[in-house]
């Protein structure tokens, strides 16, 4: 998993912790499904971390999301509230 961008050490194992064990399987779930099944093990789960996901799944630095993905992972992230 360390191989993708934005992927570090603790992030890796939050998604191995919920059987996303390779990029393949983290690009089959999805952003938003990887995402719930961390935020249930961990309440901490945040706004980065999702930008994080989204940046890994486009193979970029989440830096380098278009600001119109960043406000629409926002609004969802927002609406989990």
């Amino acid at each position: 998993m360390n191989e993708l961008p934005n992927i570090g050490k603790t992030l890796a194992q939050k998604l191995i912790e919920v059987g996303i064990t390779t990029p393949k399987i983290l690009k089959e779930k999805g952003l938003k499904k990887s995402f719930l099944l961390i935020r249930e093990k961990d309440a901490t789960a945040c706004l980065n971390m999702l930008y994080a996901l989204e940046g890994a799944i486009q193979n970029i630095r989440w830096h380098d999301l278009s600001e119109q993905t960043k406000e629409n992972l926002k609004q969802y992230y927002l609406s989990l509230k």
